[in-house]
């Protein structure tokens, strides 16, 4: 099993879209995959079509030490289960502060579930308590990166996150993609956006951009991944593209490579 947090400080730049999607796309290449929903706005959780509004969530397995698949729901999508966010979420930053081994609650979790390929963590945007946790608990990290002005404002910080997790409380931690999202080719400055991302990560980043779509925008109000909403929509062809990269970097264990490769 492989843990993989979906993490960005910076909100708006399409992370829990791509956790929801990524997962649904792996999913439908038969890999088990389990989606955490991390963050207390629980837009992972609403975006598939689930209720906030449950006895049993991340909430509890975190802050009460519940078992883990107390937690996990099906969705419907086949293959990828759900341990949804609640509204108890709200608090759950200040009450891990007191916590015993406060960092590591989401990693002991993990060490308990059995039965899947892949484990998403859509993270909050922000690099607090929740952030490190996931951080602590995955093996890869995907970092969203919108394609616009500003777009790695930010992501200094991030990367000397991760890094100070890494020496501290996670040896095995490595980035395995960043992706560009909210892609327009026709615009100029999304073109030197995603120029300027291959710059400064040549060795991780995504071949696959991610389109800005209406479509890819509505499926979350319909409680779907953009798969099952619209699967022949040019959002869902690419994030079916950038499910196999990572596909492919978790078979051959080996970094995404793809410097210099046409986009």
């Amino acid at each position: 099993m492989t843990a993989i947090a979906v993490a960005n400080q910076k909100g708006g730049v399409g992370k829990t879209t791509t956790a929801i999607s990524l997962g649904a796309a792996l999913a439908g290449m038969g890999r088990r995959v389990l989606l955490i929903d991390l963050d207390p706005q629980g837009n992972a959780t609403a975006g598939l079509g689930e209720s906030r509004e449950r006895a049993a969530s991340i909430h509890g397995v975190l802050l009460r030490e519940a078992p883990a698949h107390e937690a996990i729901i099906h969705t419907s999508v086949l293959g990828l289960d759900l341990m949804p966010s609640s509204t108890d979420m709200a608090g759950a930053e200040v009450e891990l502060v007191p916590a015993m081994a406060r960092e590591h609650r989401l990693r002991t979790a993990l060490e308990r579930i059995r039965g899947y390929d892949v484990v998403l963590v859509d993270c909050p945007p922000s690099l607090g308590l929740l952030t490190i946790n996931a951080l602590a608990a995955a093996d890869e990290v995907i970092v969203p990166v919108q394609a616009e002005y500003l777009a790695l404002e930010g992501l200094a910080q991030l990367l000397a996150t991760i890094e100070a997790v890494k020496s501290r409380l996670n040896q095995k931690l490595a980035i395995l993609a960043v992706l560009v999202t909210m892609s327009d080719r026709r615009n100029r400055l999304s073109v030197q956006v995603a120029e300027e991302v291959r710059r400064h990560f040549p060795e991780v980043m995504a071949r696959t951009q991610i389109p800005r779509s209406v479509r890819l925008a509505e499926a979350p109000s319909h409680g779907k991944p953009i798969s099952l909403y619209d699967p022949s929509s040019r959002a869902s062809e690419a994030y079916g593209e950038f499910a196999k990269e990572v596909a492919m970097r978790l078979d051959a264990r080996r970094p995404i490579a793809l410097a210099g490769a046409p986009s």
